[in-house]
């Protein structure tokens, strides 16, 4: 579940040093997730927008960053921007059940990461930090958790009763004015006015325990522990994702294959909290989440085909 990263800039150039067994595993362990057969591309499954724009891209070459006019293929990530030969127009935005804050190593290279795939594709809801220029997470815990992997991680579904043992600060901005009686002191009330209140204190309740930001790491596993053990972050709750293999075509060498790429990770976890927490059908909301990265991935996969490594 740690986040990993993506070199969009020398993609073509790559090769995974576990080539073709990774794929292969990849594609067995998605297999597994979707009932459909599927053998040259295992996302082709995602209900995903036209890549014609990323086709036309590609063959026009790198192109100008409109703001530092660097050159780029498809964005630009350090300004996380698309360049002149991609409209905006044409590459989809996707809406998020909550917000999204990424701190991302400052050793990481910009681009060899794939949080700027999720800031390009979901620009209301994502918010990318350059560790140590962290926001405090404190007053905020009870609504707030961590996507890593540890000993205390809990599984998506059991969010909202770990949430529930974070205490909300209190709303009351001057405590004279706040009521300390205990409840059963409270003056006699009807049963109907009982009924409403305790639907109302069981409404807050749920309220006060809603998921409403969510946190990823974005660097290589080495990297992590200084922000992992940053002040700002101690005591979040952390939860892990177990069931997911990565199919990343950089994924680091030694580490398990349930450690995704940053934007793996986000696409995973959104997935998995519309089914466990909203309690919806999934139906694709965030497969656009993965535009860019199933993009790079056939380009990689047929890279490889076509040099006879497949």
């Amino acid at each position: 579940q740690l986040t990993m990263s993506l070199n969009s800039s020398t993609l073509l150039n790559e090769e995974n040093s576990q080539g073709p067994k990774r794929n292969t595993e990849c594609l067995e362990s998605l297999k597994l997730q979707a009932p459909s057969s599927f053998q040259d591309n295992p996302l082709q499954q995602l209900q995903l927008a036209s890549q014609e724009v990323l086709e036309k891209a590609k063959k026009s070459g790198r192109s100008k960053c409109p703001r530092c006019s660097s050159s780029r293929m498809f964005y630009c990530y350090t300004c996380f921007v698309l360049v002149e030969t991609v409209p905006t127009k044409e590459i989809p935005t996707v809406k998020l059940p909550l917000k999204i804050d990424i701190i991302k190593h400052p050793n990481e290279t910009d681009g060899k990461s794939t949080a700027v795939h999720a800031k390009l594709l979901a620009p209301d809801d994502v918010t990318i930090y350059k560790y140590p220029c962290i926001p405090e997470y404190k007053e905020k815990r009870h609504e707030i958790a961590l996507i890593f992997p540890g000993p205390n991680s809990v599984s998506v579904k059991d969010i909202a009763f770990h949430l529930q043992k974070f205490p909300k600060k209190s709303v009351c901005d001057n405590d004279d004015g706040c009521s300390r009686e205990p409840f059963l002191k409270k003056a006699k009330t009807e049963p109907e006015e009982e009924k409403n209140l305790s639907q109302s204190i069981s409404s807050n309740r749920s309220e006060s325990t809603r998921l409403k930001k969510i946190i990823f790491i974005d660097s290589t596993w080495n990297q992590t522990n200084k922000i992992i053990t940053d002040e700002r972050l101690q005591g979040l709750l952390q939860i892990e994702l177990k069931t997911r293999k990565t199919c990343f075509w950089r994924h680091q060498k030694g580490k398990p294959d349930t450690y995704l790429s940053t934007i793996e990770a986000i696409y995973y976890f959104l997935v998995d909290y519309h089914q466990e927490i909203l309690k919806e059908n999934y139906k694709g909301q965030y497969d656009n989440l993965l535009f860019f990265f199933s993009f790079m991935y056939t380009l990689i996969k047929n890279a490889k085909g076509c040099a006879g490594k497949e």
